[in-house]
């Protein structure tokens, strides 16, 4: 019995799909040193219930805490996306807290002891470590899941590598629609992404009409069929 344990391979576990999300207080270090370990230490707490509190809406549930990072996982794309634009801009506000900076993907993972493991997890922390302070990042295969989000916007943000990651990814950042005029952003007619003006990959002006691009492969598929994308 106990050879034929030892030689029977480990039981497999079923891997399950969903978006993780990792959220941390962007400045951390320079807040612990300028006000003392005490009142970090109120802060990253005053975090964590702030966000347990939201958790419920969005159907999701906090894997683990990491110093002042967050690990979540949330079944449902469009509603970790939501849950993303709360945590960066609405649950530490009033509270005199640096920005908050949040990353999602969605993909498989494998659950071990009440935590989670793979490449989808690798994944989503790097895209939050790529996020400034403020800024909702995510894969554009997770935009992509939830391309219709009422009131919200996806910015283009190009294709970036990460490390430990082998290829370059696709990255957007999500913003809320109400904010675009304040960030000088028009909307791409082609994939319907935010583009900064200023730094808009393509301009074309259609019917006295200026259009913006957030790449060339954009401005060009509007250039050969602009009454498709004009209403």
């Amino acid at each position: 019995m106990l050879d034929a344990l030892m030689h029977d391979p480990a039981p497999e576990r079923a891997s399950s799909t969903a978006t993780f999300l990792f959220a941390d207080i962007a400045g951390f270090t320079a807040l612990t040193e300028a006000h003392g370990d005490q009142e970090a230490a109120t802060l990253v707490a005053d975090f964590c219930d702030a966000v347990n509190a939201e958790l419920p809406a969005s159907g999701g549930a906090r894997v683990k805490t990491i110093g002042d990072a967050l690990m979540l996982r949330i079944p449902d794309p469009g509603r970790a996306i939501r849950l993303g634009l709360r945590i960066a801009h609405d649950v530490l506000r009033g509270h005199g807290a640096p920005a908050v900076r949040v990353g999602l993907h969605h993909g498989p993972a494998i659950e071990r002891d009440a935590d989670y493991f793979g490449a989808a997890v690798n994944l989503a922390a790097r895209v939050a470590a790529a996020a400034t302070g403020g800024e909702v990042l995510l894969t554009a295969h997770t935009a992509a899941l939830a391309p219709d989000l009422d009131g919200v916007l996806y910015e283009s943000r190009g294709r970036q590598t990460l490390r430990n990651i082998r290829d370059p990814v696709e990255l957007v950042a999500a913003v809320r629609q109400r904010h675009t005029a304040d960030h000088g952003l028009a909307i791409d007619p082609v994939c319907r992404m935010a583009v900064d003006t200023d730094h808009a990959a393509g301009r074309l002006v259609f019917d006295d009409t200026a259009y913006f691009f957030c790449t060339l492969a954009c401005a060009a598929e509007f250039a050969r069929h602009p009454e498709r994308f004009v209403s």
